[in-house]
């Protein structure tokens, strides 16, 4: 059994999988003595560090699409088309408030500052602030503004910060990487038979259906976005884990679940269970 330094990365509703990997990690008799998250990689890791990863997952099981929509507070401002503040009013409600220093496991979130292109690492003060600035996805949530600094989703330059953390003798670093490669998930129209990617928001949320029938395809202002984004997160991760080495990546495909499908937390903890062991049956000691 092992000391583990955990790295939680971005990926929107994927990150729900975090969950999975650390109760398997905890089944395995493993002692998680650090975690450093990124985007919903932070809010997992954050909640989990405060003590309260039960009631949320809990909380999870209970959502569908309707729900979801619902906690989703639109505000179509130049910044941003999220807010952010009914979901994480939600868990404030379940939790209290919480700041990282008090937490028994040292717990550091990331987000990236825009205004002058750095990484900022949160490792004290309020956990929701931390979290709300870390899970903003430039041009769907809006940033947190803190003086002359705009934070914003720490994937912009680190998306799994391997490079946090400094392992002791005894120790293991394990990295959930939620953006790992698969077959492109698609969705074929029954009249022409066109693949269409799978995308970070349902088509209609908020701008409408796309005419999947047009030729050539394109694609949608979101759909551009997303796609930029994706590309250069996925280039990040693929050179940080190859610099880093951590002793085990726990990989969950891009394709098992798009960035707003919450509702699936069923599946995604399932699936983080499963990608743990397939990573690794029993972890060695180090």
């Amino acid at each position: 059994m092992a000391k583990v330094r955990l790295i939680l990365g971005s990926g929107g509703a994927r990150g729900i999988a975090h969950i999975g990997v650390i109760e398997e990690l905890i089944n395995d008799g493993h002692e998680i003595i650090e975690v450093v998250g990124c985007s919903m990689g932070a809010v997992v890791g954050g909640i989990f560090c405060a003590g309260h990863l039960q009631p949320y997952k809990e909380w999870l099981l209970t959502l569908t699409r309707s729900s979801v929509f619902s906690l989703t507070d639109f505000t179509f401002t130049r910044q941003g088309f999220v807010k952010g503040e009914k979901v994480f009013s939600t868990i404030l409600d379940m939790t209290g408030p919480q700041n990282i220093e008090d937490f028994p496991i040292p717990f550091t979130a990331v987000a990236t500052n825009i205004a002058n292109m750095t990484e900022v690492h949160i490792s004290k003060g309020n956990l929701f602030r931390a979290l709300r600035a870390s899970i903003a996805i430039p041009g769907i949530f809006t940033p947190v503004s803190e003086g002359k600094n705009i934070l914003v989703d720490g994937g912009v330059l680190n998306p799994l910060p391997v490079n946090l953390v400094e392992k002791n003798p005894g120790e293991i670093v394990v990295a959930v990487n939620i953006n790992a490669p698969e077959l492109v998930s698609t969705k074929i129209s029954p009249k022409k038979n066109q693949a269409i990617p799978k995308t970070w928001v349902p088509i209609s949320w908020p701008f409408g259906k796309k005419d999947i029938e047009n030729q050539p395809p394109s694609y949608s202002l979101i759909e551009l976005l997303q796609t930029s984004y994706d590309h250069t997160q996925d280039r990040l991760t693929e050179m940080i884990i190859k610099h880093f080495q951590p002793d085990l990546v726990v990989s969950i495909p891009r394709s098992s679940c798009a960035t707003f499908e919450f509702y699936k937390a069923k599946e995604m903890i399932e699936l983080g269970k499963k990608a743990y062991h397939d990573a690794h049956k029993t972890l060695a000691k180090p």
